[in-house]
């Protein structure tokens, strides 16, 4: 393990000599190659579907298609024409004494990306830490293995070919004893984000001794106020949460005004048409019984909220005030993505001022929490945290700035 980290270090050094013409080239190719051996990229994947039950919430994430890998050489092709994020001056000053100082804009070297059955963040992870000058480690699960073997061969095959080194991205073994390692690759790993559920970022987090990005998990809530608009209700909650149920973004808790609950029967209608199961809470269930179907609706049990399902189910929480509903967020959800429909400017502005997560919604769904809906090209991940990084990291997000000082001769009293 050791020898791989070393050699990613060593490729990092070697990229900072690279231009962002030869980078973004380098992006355009590797986009080239998924669309020309994307038969090779299919087989590997069926492999891995072949030992994922259908059933399970993560197949959908496993999964490749043809339109998937056509939509991922796309958003690499998109990454590469973003302007690069390096050498940008953040920062300049002269101070009384004549020194010239500049914030600028750098790689972070090594960065190392701990993730679940997601192929597709193989190439996401890669492009972004490319196209920002860094080196990246990646260790994917046991499930998406063959996927992630074809992919990095894939990547390295080109990079070699334009001349960059092919170190410049790395797969790690799937077994855990590659987790602890890289975890513990001080001195080479500059940095490791993980990208999975709860159980996964906490692991991370408690056991690194290299700098962590949280991101990730995602306890997602919609707030219905009391001047919500019925149909604006009903097509934000049923994107939000049928969309692409085993993304981070998608919806876990409906919270819904008590003066709400009639019109509770129309927001939800079309979500039995896809067989969500909703976890109601009394007054909710009342509402429900009898205009949802009885085999989708059950009551709710307290780990129902703060849960993240990444399935066909939701939880219904019933509040009497915007301020029941924001204590509620507060109390069960992850600091990812909440949404409030309502027509009143007031509790929109409320609701912004005091829910604390990486991205708030007003009349809006969380589905949008995605770095290329950003504007970003893509996301290296969803941090919930509040030191660096917020939100999608996109290109500016993964760099880090060294300060630069210019001086002629000045020495300190």
């Amino acid at each position: 393990m050791e020898e791989l980290f070393r050699q990613a270090k060593d490729a990092s050094s070697q990229l900072l000599f690279a231009s962002d013409e030869q980078l973004s080239d380098a992006l355009r190719s590797v986009a080239d190659a998924i669309e020309a051996e994307a038969a090779v990229l299919l087989a590997a994947n069926a492999d891995d579907l072949a030992r994922m039950d259908r059933n399970n919430p993560l197949y959908d994430r496993l999964q490749l298609t043809p339109q998937r890998l056509a939509d991922i050489a796309a958003d690499m092709r998109n990454v590469a024409t973003l302007p690069s994020p390096l050498g940008l001056v953040l920062e300049k000053r002269t101070l009384s004494n004549g020194l010239s100082l500049r914030r600028v804009s750098v790689p972070f070297g090594v960065i190392g990306v701990v993730y679940e059955a997601r192929p597709n963040v193989t190439f996401d992870v890669f492009s972004l830490c490319l196209k920002s000058g860094s080196a990246c480690v990646l260790k994917g699960g046991k499930d998406a293995d063959a996927s992630n073997r074809a992919a990095v061969a894939l990547i390295r095959r080109v990079l070699e070919k334009k001349g960059l080194p092919p170190n410049a991205v790395i797969l790690l073994p799937p077994a855990h004893e590659a987790t602890a390692a890289l975890l513990n690759a001080v001195g080479y790993v500059d940095l490791v984000i993980p990208r999975g559920g709860r159980r996964l970022i906490s692991f991370v987090r408690d056991t690194a001794k290299v700098p962590v990005i949280e991101t990730g998990a995602g306890v997602v809530s919609t707030y219905i106020d009391r001047e919500a608009d019925i149909k604006m209700a009903t097509d934000i909650v049923l994107n939000s949460k049928t969309r692409r149920v085993s993304v981070c973004n998608s919806l876990d808790c409906l919270v819904v005004h008590a003066d709400m609950l009639p019109f509770l029967y129309r927001i939800c209608e079309p979500l039995a048409a896809k067989n969500v199961i909703i976890y109601a809470d009394s007054r909710s269930l009342t509402a429900l019984t009898g205009k949802y179907p009885s085999h989708l609706l059950q009551p709710a049990a307290d780990d129902s909220f703060g849960t993240e399902f990444l399935d066909y189910k939701l939880a219904i929480r019933t509040v009497d005030s915007v301020m029941e509903a924001i204590r509620h967020i507060a109390l069960y959800d992850s600091g990812h993505s909440e949404a409030v429909v309502t027509e009143n400017t007031h509790t929109a502005a409320l609701f912004q001022q005091l829910v604390d997560a990486a991205c708030v919604y007003v009349n809006a769904p969380t589905s949008f929490t995605d770095g290329a809906q950003f504007g970003l090209g893509a996301e290296i991940g969803i941090s919930t945290q509040k030191l660096g990084a917020r939100g999608p990291m996109g290109l500016r997000e993964i760099t880090t700035y060294k300060w630069l000082i210019e001086g002629r001769g000045q020495v300190r009293s």
